[in-house]
């Protein structure tokens, strides 16, 4: 049987397209999962890291980590300051739950305790982790449950985490505070902070940079810089089916990466209302963002293309 020309072609091309897809997968350890882009590293999902689950270490798209290593391995970070060692590397925790405080530690913060993974599955190009935490309060009461799906994948110059947590109530409901300490969070490599004064910027979808995206609404951050000789970034995307997006920021120049839409009294001086929200029992909310770890800074990574995209995403 003759094949037509094209058709031909088009076959001796899917083999050549396949040998240079990203695999992506996932498998489980003992301190969590661990997530590998061609067999190499990625992140691994640490279900216990201080007092809650993180990800950590998070490499970008050129083999280079872009999140702070102090307090995990802080041999490892060139340029970084010791200080908050609650801010590790990638994470999801709130300051203000039932009145106790998730985003520090100490004896008297709140623990969110990892009870399952729900699903662990590599899908070719994108690998899925989905698990379900309790957050215990000091006196061992849940003030409510989540349920986190972390979804990774790459592309040709850049890599994403879509992470997805929905909240349920605990049998007593459950109040997130109005405090600037929260929640969807990462804390970028000590050199690409602005402070560091060797370029690293704050640009958010508004135009505003650097000190002034702090306390703003945005649809989304991006926060780059020096790692290693190269330009990197990190953006947070916001979706417009989050709770109360567009979401407020928590960003500073000292490398902290924040989105919260609880902090209004910090960040607009009460002049936007109150900030604290009330889940009854059993009731849920839900907050979807998406991590885009890329080269070069906003424009070259097309952040407000990716955004757009992003948005049409399906979402309950």
């Amino acid at each position: 049987m003759k094949i037509a020309g094209p058709v031909f072609l088009m076959l001796l091309l899917v083999p050549f397209i396949s040998l240079h897809a990203s695999e992506v997968t996932v498998a489980k350890t003992d301190a969590g999962a661990v997530v590998k882009i061609d067999g190499k590293l990625f992140t691994e999902y640490l279900t216990k890291s201080g007092n809650k689950p993180i990800c950590y270490p998070v490499i970008g798209p050129t083999g280079k980590a872009v999140t702070r290593h102090y307090p995990i391995a802080a041999d490892k970070g060139k340029g970084e300051k010791h200080d908050h060692p609650h801010h590790r590397s990638l994470w999801f925790t709130h300051g203000d739950v039932n009145g106790i405080s998730y985003w520090h530690e100490g004896d008297k913060t709140g623990t969110i305790v990892h009870r399952e993974f729900v699903k662990l599955e590599s899908a070719g190009s994108t690998a899925v982790i989905v698990s379900r935490n309790d957050w215990v309060g000091p006196d061992g009461k849940v003030a409510c449950s989540d349920v986190r799906t972390l979804t990774f994948g790459a592309e040709k110059n850049s890599r994403w985490i879509d992470f997805d947590v929905v909240f349920t109530g605990g049998q007593e409901g459950c109040r997130f505070g109005d405090t600037k300490e929260g929640s969807f969070g990462v804390r970028v490599a000590g050199t690409m902070k602005v402070d560091a004064q060797q370029g690293g910027k704050v640009v958010n979808s508004e135009g505003q940079t650097d000190k002034g995206a702090w306390g703003k609404p945005a649809a989304w951050v991006d926060y780059f810089g020096p790692v290693e000789g190269e330009q990197l970034g990190i953006a947070i995307l916001n979706h417009p089916k989050s709770f109360r997006h567009p979401s407020y920021w928590h960003v500073r120049t000292y490398g902290l990466f924040a989105a919260n839409v609880f902090g209004l009294r910090h960040f607009t001086g009460g002049k936007a209302g109150k900030g604290e929200h009330t889940l009854k029992p059993g009731e849920k909310v839900a907050f979807y963002h998406r991590v885009v770890l890329h080269k070069g800074d906003d424009k070259q990574a097309q952040i407000a293309k990716a955004f757009a995209q992003y948005a049409k995403l399906e979402k309950p």
